[in-house]
């Protein structure tokens, strides 16, 4: 065990050594190409807006001790596109002594919650960052597996019904196979797998006509296509009950 340890121990000195004397190496041979004109006079970082110039010089890995003649840049460009934000960079060396990187960001789309954690996501699916910041609380909300990469498709279809997407808190991706839609005052509405169409303009029709989406119930069941079932909520199927009780036992008494 000694002996092991000793091992290892010396095994991360040498690492540790060899990985000095290649910084070594390489600062000396920047310097060289630097006394010569080939250091990096001026950097232009353009595209960018969640990620500033100094950042991106960082993720590039531009220094002061650089030298445009051995900065490799597809290394810097593959760094840059490592960052979720970052949907594609350009790194452009331009001799004798200026640099310039160009990126394209990505934007924040939507909100995903999974398992009790929510991120900020872009309308591909990639994960930006955590949910930690007021300024994306009014993004759409996408609940489930797989919902990060059909919320693009499914916003877009919900934001022609603007009624219905002015009530929606969230939409749930039910087994990675259809949606059900939370609204702000608690109605779930059933979604079917397939035409999503009909069934929301069904939904609007309805709620035109006999103010559905206002009613005391808690679930709307669109998934048959010529069948809609409502579920009320405790208060009122207890409202209907007793109604229905007074209406069988006034028709007791005529009858009697």
């Amino acid at each position: 065990m000694v002996l092991l340890a000793a091992t290892l121990a010396y095994g991360a000195i040498a690492g540790d050594h060899v990985a000095a004397v290649t910084d070594w190496l390489k600062d000396a041979r920047d310097s060289a190409a630097k006394a010569v004109g080939f250091g990096i006079i001026a950097v232009s970082v353009s595209g960018g807006s969640q990620i500033s110039g100094d950042q991106a010089l960082a993720i590039a890995g531009v220094t002061g001790r650089s030298s445009l003649l051995f900065f490799d840049a597809e290394a810097a460009r593959s760094r840059l596109l490592a960052n979720p934000w970052i949907a594609d960079a350009g790194v452009l060396k331009l001799y004798p002594d200026r640099l310039q990187i160009t990126i394209a960001e990505r934007r924040a789309f939507a909100l995903w919650q999974r398992n009790g954690t929510v991120n900020v996501i872009a309308d591909d699916g990639t994960v930006l960052q955590s949910f930690v910041e007021d300024r994306y609380r009014g993004l759409p909300l996408v609940v489930g597996n797989g919902a990060e990469r059909r919320a693009k498709d499914f916003v877009a279809l919900i934001d022609r019904y603007p009624e219905i997407r002015a009530a929606l808190r969230a939409s749930i991706l039910v087994a990675e196979r259809r949606w059900n839609l939370r609204l702000t005052n608690g109605i779930d509405v059933r979604l079917p797998e397939t035409g999503l169409d009909a069934a929301l303009n069904r939904l609007v029709e309805l709620d035109r006509q006999k103010k559905l989406l206002s009613r005391d119930i808690t679930a709307i069941d669109l998934r048959l296509a010529d069948q809609v079932t409502v579920r009320l909520s405790d208060a009122a199927a207890q409202t209907r009950d007793e109604a229905l009780k007074s209406t069988a036992k006034k028709k007791k008494g005529g009858d009697a």
